[in-house]
């Protein structure tokens, strides 16, 4: 615990030396919802629209910002005042905002705790560095402003316990995430079908008995979380908050997910057919806007709706429910919930993101149980890092941001390297806190051929090195070659365009790699 204290300790201090950074429009969106919950009834939190920052999250989250604007309303009364703190952007604000993010990631020490004390040391210490050091978490929470990190932990909490066979409080702590954040819903799937076939096993009564008590502790969770807005007859408003389909495919034109290529083809095939001499209607709407409006115009492809997007996921994660079904394994459970993030990242509708952390970080848990799944995480968090540069675009955080990455990346090299060396790579079958000692792994099956490969030791491959190289060379021309080039009026969108597709591509090798092994294993 001591040792442990000190990793949190570290991250901490930089949080805390971040906290006069950039202000995103996240602050206000959450001021004023530190307001709605304080100064209406319950009645009205999801029906007020007083600001265009309406509350959107589920019921626990706004739970969360009333307890949140008790103490908001002890630091300065303006900061929860509906009316008069519109746009309010004083020192108190963003400290209050900014101190509450640091103190909640409590959440996130916890989950880690629970996950790593079964490890042995050397694998404990790479799980604090790769979670609780994520540079991700500190661009998005503590520069850009979310709640992330909080969020994160009730899941890894929810994960060490379905690891270590506690099923029922497993799945009572995903039904409590769900109240907080709808979004995480794309793993429900992998845990209904998980716990179904490992928790409500045995003789047909012992399976209903369980399956009841399963269902009575996730059904206490969404009564408490909504039972109070059916009982006001808001539960409708409450849902069309929560799913307001109407803002687009898309959340960011460079969210680097499966729609951009998508997109760009719709517009290149609009491009080239004009050419031929087509009348091709080029859609006025946007498809990155961040609030309600006209969604997802397309001049030649297909209109996808949100049922499109829904059905993609689900046929994306059969594969992994298949094998949850027919096997299912406490071992497998952190690196199927992983995958199904990523089917949501790259399917998904109006995806943000920022969504690259709700796979991110569960295959931080997965990086350290063999050398191929340190050298997929080491690939892919860089580039999940990246992606997410253009959330600070002003110049005071480019070497904030710089420096984060570079950090990460040298220390994802010095500790898999470490772990997985040749003179320190364990052989197929030793030990550790998931495997057996008989050559064989756990229920008996052969080792897959990415667990064969461990022995070889961590080498960033020559292909990976480009890859990653490629970054740099879409940077260097983004910040310096293209103002100079081209000037600033010139195709400025271009930067953007190039980081989403490249990016893009290291997302979809990603999902690939890991239905690859789902598949495998």
């Amino acid at each position: 615990m001591e040792e442990f204290a000190w990793f949190a300790g570290i991250a901490t201090c930089v949080k805390l030396l971040l906290i006069p950074s950039y202000r995103s429009t996240d602050f206000e969106v959450h001021r004023n919802w530190l307001a709605v919950t304080s100064s209406l009834p319950l009645s009205n939190w999801y029906s007020d629209e007083t600001s265009p920052w309406t509350l959107d999250y589920p019921p626990l989250f706004a739970y969360f910002e009333k307890l949140l604007s008790i103490f908001a309303h002890l630091v300065d009364p303006k900061i929860v005042d509906l009316q008069k703190g519109l746009n309010y952007e004083s020192d108190s604000v963003i400290y209050f905002q900014r101190i509450s993010v640091i103190a909640s990631d409590l959440c996130l020490f916890y989950g880690v705790y629970r996950l790593s004390k079964t490890l042995d040391i050397k694998k404990r210490r790479i799980l604090w560095i790769l979670i609780i050091w994520s540079p991700s978490l500190i661009i998005v929470d503590h520069i850009h402003f979310q709640y992330n990190g909080f969020l994160l932990g009730i899941l890894l909490i929810s994960l060490s316990f379905l690891e270590e066979g506690k099923d029922l409080v497993g799945g009572f702590f995903f039904a409590v995430l769900l109240c907080f954040k709808h979004l995480f819903a794309v793993a429900a799937p992998v845990y209904f079908v998980y716990l179904l076939r490992h928790y409500c096993k045995g003789g047909f009564a012992k399976s209903i008995r369980r399956f009841v008590m399963m269902g009575i502790a996730v059904g206490m969770v969404f009564a408490i979380a909504f039972g109070p807005f059916l009982y006001t007859g808001q539960i409708q408003q409450v849902l069309h908050r929560m799913f307001p389909f109407g803002r687009g495919l898309c959340h960011a034109y460079w969210a680097p997910n499966f729609w951009v290529f998508y997109i760009i083809l719709d517009k290149g095939l609009a491009f080239l057919l004009a050419k031929l001499g087509f009348n091709i209607q080029t859609p006025a709407a946007s498809f990155t806007g961040g609030l309600v409006g006209d969604s997802s115009p397309f001049a030649v492809l297909p209109r996808v709706t949100p049922l499109a997007t829904m059905l993609l996921v689900l046929l994306a994660l059969s594969p992994c429910l298949c094998k949850a079904w027919r096997d299912p394994q406490p071992r497998m459970i952190t690196r199927w919930v992983a995958y199904a993030y990523t089917c949501g990242f790259l399917f998904g509708w109006h995806v943000h993101e920022k969504a690259s952390l709700h796979f991110t970080i569960p295959l931080a848990v997965v990086a350290i149980q063999s050398v191929e799944d340190a050298k997929h995480y080491f690939l892919l968090s860089i580039v999940s890092c990246y992606s997410l540069f253009p959330l600070l675009f002003e110049a005071k955080e480019y070497p904030i941001k710089v420096l984060l990455l570079l950090l990460h990346s040298l220390l994802l090299l010095s500790v898999f390297t470490s772990q997985f060396g040749k003179s320190s790579s364990k052989a197929v079958g030793e030990p550790s806190h998931r495997g057996r000692s008989d050559g064989k792994t756990s229920k008996g099956r052969k080792p897959s051929s990415h667990e064969m490969n461990s022995g070889a030791g961590f080498v960033v491959g020559w292909v990976s090195m480009i890859y990653l190289l490629g970054l740099l060379a879409i940077e260097v021309w983004g910040q310096f070659l293209q103002p100079y080039l081209l000037g600033s009026e010139r195709l400025p969108f271009l930067p953007l365009m190039l980081m989403s597709t490249y990016c893009g591509i290291g997302m979809v090798y990603s999902w690939l790699w890991q239905l690859k092994w789902i598949i495998e294993c």
